[in-house]
């Protein structure tokens, strides 16, 4: 892998792009102080806006020391603000592979915004990584996160019983991935269609 840090991406609808300190009063409004939002997370509501700003101050640090280091905020084009993230949580470098995590503020749910996100994201990490497979997983509980995943173009791998720990306790996760060959027939048939 050829590790490049997190580079601007740009969509129909988005701008994915590293996070700045500056973000942290969107960041707590439109998702980070929601217990909705954080309900299958890993990490509970912020409770001011100076946590937001301190994880982020943090975020800056590692992205500017660490190029493996991929947390792009998700800034809706139309709004001027950031609605969610998108990071890279966690990086195996034996087996050229990655994995997502994500979130989103609730009043962006159900607009297909995170599936155009993960698409684009996936897009970089194979073409200018040059990472062999992408993994998502999810809280059994939470279905539309794995709807996120096969739209993505992402295959259900199975479930791993009480295999995490998120603020609901030690739960099911659903694995997905997509390896580099699957995204490139996914490209290639989306070509075909357009012919």
């Amino acid at each position: 892998m050829q590790h490049r840090g997190t580079q601007r991406i740009e969509t129909a609808r988005l701008l994915l792009r590293p996070f700045r300190v500056e973000d942290a009063e969107d960041m707590f409004r439109n998702w980070a102080h929601d217990p909705e939002v954080t309900r299958y997370l890993t990490w509970a509501p912020h409770e001011s806006p100076e946590a937001t700003r301190a994880l982020l101050t943090l975020w800056a640090k590692e992205a500017a020391e660490d190029p493996s280091v991929y947390k792009w905020a998700i800034e809706r084009k139309a709004l001027g603000q950031v609605i969610g993230s998108l990071t890279v949580v966690h990086v195996d470098e034996a087996t050229e592979s990655v994995e997502l995590g994500y979130c989103m503020g609730k009043a962006w749910w159900g607009q297909g915004i995170m599936t155009e996100a993960v698409r684009a994201v996936c897009a970089y990490l194979f073409e200018e990584v040059g990472v062999r497979r992408v993994t998502a997983r999810h809280d059994v509980e939470n279905p539309a996160s794995g709807a996120v995943m096969r739209k993505a173009g992402m295959t259900k791998e199975g479930v791993l019983r009480r295999s995490a720990r998120n603020t609901r306790g030690i739960v099911d996760m659903a694995v997905y991935s997509i390896l580099r060959e699957e995204w490139e027939a996914l490209l290639d048939s989306k070509s075909a269609e357009r012919l």
